[in-house]
């Protein structure tokens, strides 16, 4: 049900074209010459928006030989094998690119393409494409199948009003997610200075301790009770996850005996090495009162609480100064199956510096309460998000009209 005001179009009778970027093989016509096109591929389409990192750019001649998909300033690009649906607008700076296998839909005047990038993006629109697509193992959407899509078109002035609410949304995510993004910087720099005392808090002075881990943590090798089925995955992102919600299934053995156990409050070390975490990653276990995990987790708790602050050595692992310690460590050759070859012993012979009890106290709250700011941040962006969502559900049907 929509507004009586409102029309109800083919896609095909509204825009001025509707086809593919270029299918087929275009490594051949890559160019290293910065006076080549750029070439926009579906690992650079964001909501809305663009990742240009891996942008590729082509020949002039093959720009000229595909000129069919010609980039213009207002066109929609959307991606019609993977994350179908996501779509973005060309930008007057990218105008006069090329593409690979999206689809461009260039309008007619009497539909703005703001509007329509923002009912591409809706929940209904996602939804919409979704209900059109085909394939069994790689699903996607063929551009014949958009020429019969109906879409909503309110008149050009509603269109124009909806956009405008929309974009200042828009705006108000943007600067959220840039507040976070700052808010991230400085706490890395916090750490930085404070967890390695390049910079001292007001009131500390003394001298910091040089130690190896074993001084203050000790392994454990608890194997699992028969009862405890709660196996977690180490994430260097996400921390302790539940397999099942990490792999989308239990990749353990049925069998959990041999598993380790480990309770709140202990840490384990992932050896598996990833993009922005070459040297694995040490993670506390805070979510759950205990958990079981692989074997080849180094695990182990600290030994005294009341001289070793837990916060503070949770940001110290966090901080990937230890890292500097694990390069030293590694063995290279374990990385050809994932996992870095770090043995037990060698890992908790680490160095590490650490102040007095006083001082760690002191640095942890500056820490965890960074932290807080950053959690409430990323809350205050995901209601955002929510909201507009919700606004939007209500604004491209028309059970909301605007005065």
């Amino acid at each position: 049900m929509i507004p009586k005001e409102w029309e109800v179009k083919r896609l095909g009778d509204c825009t001025r074209l509707l086809t593919n970027g270029f299918v087929g093989v275009a490594t051949p016509h890559y160019t290293e010459d910065p006076d080549g096109i750029t070439y926009i591929q579906g690992f650079n389409v964001t909501e809305g928006g663009y990742n240009l990192t891996g942008i590729k750019k082509v020949t002039k001649e093959f720009h000229k030989k595909n000129s069919k998909s010609s980039l213009q300033d207002g066109d929609l690009l959307t991606i019609q094998t993977g994350d179908i649906g996501l779509t973005t607008i060309v930008p007057k700076e990218l105008e006069g690119s090329n593409c690979h296998a999206l689809i461009i839909s260039r309008f007619k005047e009497e539909v703005l393409p703001r509007f329509m990038l923002y009912y591409y993006n809706s929940t209904i629109g996602r939804h919409r494409f979704h209900i059109i697509e085909t394939g069994s193992t790689m699903k996607h959407i063929n551009t014949g199948d958009l020429f019969k899509f109906y879409v909503p078109v309110p008149p050009i002035e509603e269109q124009n009003k909806i956009v405008e609410i929309a974009d200042l949304w828009d705006t108000a995510i943007e600067k959220q997610s840039e507040l976070i993004k700052k808010l991230k910087l400085r706490k890395r720099a916090l750490m930085q200075q404070l967890l390695t005392g390049k910079k001292r808090l007001p009131g500390f002075s003394g001298k910091w301790k040089h130690i190896k881990l074993n001084d203050i943590a000790e392994r454990i090798t608890r194997k699992n009770e028969k009862d405890n089925k709660n196996v977690v995955t180490i994430s260097a992102q996400r921390g302790f996850v539940v397999q099942t919600d990490f792999f989308n299934k239990s990749v353990a053995s049925e069998t959990l005996d041999n598993y380790f156990l480990v309770y709140k409050d202990e840490f384990c070390y992932n050896k598996s090495y990833s993009n922005g975490y070459p040297m694995g990653a040490i993670k506390r276990l805070k979510a759950f009162d205990k958990a079981v995990v692989t074997t080849l987790y180094i695990c182990f708790r600290l030994k005294d609480k009341i001289s070793t602050n837990i916060d503070f050595f949770e940001q110290y692992c966090e901080s990937g100064i230890f890292n500097k310690e694990l390069v030293k460590v590694a063995n290279e050759g374990g990385r050809a199956h994932g996992l870095l070859n770090v043995t037990p012993s060698d890992f908790f012979n680490m160095h590490m510096s650490i102040p007095n009890i006083d001082e760690q106290n002191a640095i942890a709250s500056v820490l965890v309460n960074a932290d807080k700011e950053i959690e409430l941040a990323n809350e205050k962006l995901v209601n955002l998000q929510f909201q507009k969502r919700g606004l939007m559900q209500q604004l491209l049907t028309g059970k909301k009209r605007i005065k």
